[in-house]
């Protein structure tokens, strides 16, 4: 058994699926929903639900209207092997209104959170040091997108 991730979406869930799609690995769209008949969001005709994988996990976009807005308290996080891939991910889900946050969390056009990081993080932010634990957390704390030569320098105390 698998557990499935429902996104909630103001009548745009093709276009979001889409866009996941587009920029994660090992990511399609599955199938969709039409309404048979008029539902208390949807007209008859109209896509309810669209289906979709993203990094392989199954989601559905549910085009449910504007009651459930997307906040913070539920994200995504992306493990990033590298900072490129950091700097790829953070690009891509800002772009086209995205909006940055801080400690490498972000929110994209849709309205829904990532968290773009990397377990490197995990060598500074609980390394064997506890001061350099300590500069890295604080120079984590200054960014919007991390930056892992930035944590790693204040690490070390360079």
């Amino acid at each position: 058994m698998e557990l499935t991730t429902c996104l909630w979406f103001n009548g745009n869930a093709r276009e979001a699926a889409n866009f996941y799609t587009s920029i994660f690995p090992d990511s399609s769209i599955q199938d969709n929903w039409i309404a048979p008949t008029d539902t208390p969001g949807n007209k008859q005709g109209e896509e309810i639900v669209v289906n979709f994988k993203i990094f392989g996990q199954n989601f559905i976009g549910l085009n449910g209207g504007p009651q459930f807005p997307h906040s913070e308290a539920v994200s995504f996080q992306i493990p990033c092997r590298d900072q490129s891939e950091i700097d790829k991910y953070w690009e891509l889900l800002t772009s086209n209104g995205g909006e940055e946050s801080q400690c490498g969390w972000l929110k994209d056009r849709f309205g829904i959170s990532w968290q773009v990081t990397s377990p490197i993080m995990n060598t500074y932010l609980g390394g064997s040091d506890p001061e350099g634990a300590q500069r890295a957390t604080q120079a984590m704390l200054t960014m919007t997108k991390i930056n892992l030569e930035q944590m790693k320098a204040a690490y070390l105390g360079t």
